[in-house]
């Protein structure tokens, strides 16, 4: 009787064993697969960027206006504005070299007149020569007064520098010919300057345009996300999605 009992004690106890065995061992195995799981979940990514293509740059727009107004707007892709400064530009310069013509031509005429009739020699002749042409009957008047000065450093040489006006008027018209040129010439200046001023303002037009284009871009924004899912029991697949913003 005692064998018996002794007997049902160890099989119940290896039925028990067994168990708790089999137990343990599906819950290490359900363990296991989640943590497979887990380490699938955070082996997939997520690529994420904002598309923001396009952008102007103010220091090329500057740079553009500069070279030639409008063209700043036109890389602004805003030329209806930069137009005018274009048609500005090609009044200006037209007007420059308009005036510059003119007063070529005036300078050739009172050179040409004062070697017809005051007698000059134009060779290494300056400036400051032809604008006492204008002034002095004569280059003996002209040394009389600077004689009188005692400013002898300024005295021509006879030889050299002859001039003689046989009349007042003759000297007059001259004179009208010289100050026609030299007006002429002292406008290349206010053109010149009125060019720069075009130029200053279509890159300040260019950069207001460039900074609005750029606002404008902003606000049309597209973001791209790419990523990987991986299945435990099926291929890995590619998650794609696209958004825009108006």
């Amino acid at each position: 009787m005692k064998n018996i009992i002794l007997a049902f004690f160890i099989i119940t106890t290896a039925l028990y064993s067994q168990t708790d065995s089999y137990q343990s061992f599906y819950e290490l195995k359900q363990s296991i697969k989640t943590e497979i799981n887990n380490n699938e979940i955070e082996s997939s990514f997520n690529f994420n960027t904002d598309i923001k293509s396009g952008r102007k740059k103010t220091g090329l727009a500057i740079i553009y206006s500069l070279l030639l107004p409008g063209m700043g707007e036109l890389y602004a892709e805003s030329y209806s504005s930069g137009m005018y400064f274009t048609i500005a530009e090609g009044v200006l310069w037209g007007t420059y070299i308009g005036m510059n013509t003119y007063g070529n031509w005036q300078k050739d005429r009172y050179e040409s007149y004062a070697i017809t009739e005051a007698g000059i020699n134009p060779d290494g002749k300056d400036e400051d020569y032809y604008s006492r042409l204008g002034i002095y009957s004569s280059i003996d008047q002209y040394n009389d007064q600077k004689a009188l000065e005692r400013n002898f450093d300024e005295m021509y040489d006879p030889d050299l520098y002859y001039w003689k006006w046989d009349t007042t008027e003759e000297r007059r018209t001259y004179r009208d010919m010289w100050i026609s040129s030299e007006q002429t010439f002292n406008g290349l200046r206010f053109v010149i300057g009125a060019m720069i001023v075009n130029r200053l303002a279509s890159a300040i037009n260019a950069v207001r345009l460039v900074a609005r284009y750029n606002n404008n871009l902003e606000e049309q924004s597209w973001n791209v996300s790419v990523g990987t899912i991986n299945h435990p029991n099926l291929p890995t697949s590619l998650s794609l999605n696209f958004y825009t913003a108006f």
